[in-house]
């Protein structure tokens, strides 16, 4: 089974800037959108939410997005593609890919992007370790590093 999952994602006129492109600030929400999918989807013993007792949340600690090709409202759903690429003791980092559509072949990449997730305590506003269960779902899902064209050093990879 791939650790890829790939969501669709409904494109709608109000989506576009007056240059006639999905403007910037939607990518950030189509991740978002895609996170939550996956964080709330049904899974053996439950989802990855539900592994997450009430005293403990998500929150994003770090989010980096690469801009590729422009993206254009259309009938055809386009996609977000959803990886974990690595987990830590009480983060863990997500790998997208948003496309022109739903189907690998013939689709354009127009982003590339990671987002760091932390898992921290409501009642003290800190950083709390995962649980071995939610690190096995995490790995369950783990696939490659975000292809960046700069490493995150600023360097060109």
């Amino acid at each position: 089974m791939s650790p890829v999952h790939t969501f669709p994602l409904q494109l709608r006129f109000g989506d576009e800037d007056s240059y006639g492109h999905v403007n910037n600030v939607r990518f950030l929400q189509f991740l978002e959108d895609a996170r939550l999918s996956l964080m709330h989807e049904p899974q053996p013993g439950g989802s990855f939410m539900e592994l997450i007792d009430p005293d403990h949340y998500t929150l994003v600690g770090r989010q980096e997005i690469e801009y590729r090709s422009p993206l254009s409202v259309s009938m055809e759903p386009a996609a977000v593609d959803l990886w974990v690429t690595a987990v830590g003791g009480s983060s863990f980092e997500l790998g997208y890919t948003v496309r022109d559509r739903v189907a690998d072949e013939g689709s354009t990449t127009s982003a590339v992007a990671a987002t760091t997730m932390v898992l921290v305590s409501r009642s003290t506003g800190r950083p709390v370790r995962l649980s071995e269960e939610q690190r096995v779902m995490l790995r369950s899902w783990e696939g490659p590093v975000v292809p960046f064209r700069r490493t995150r050093a600023g360097g060109r990879a």
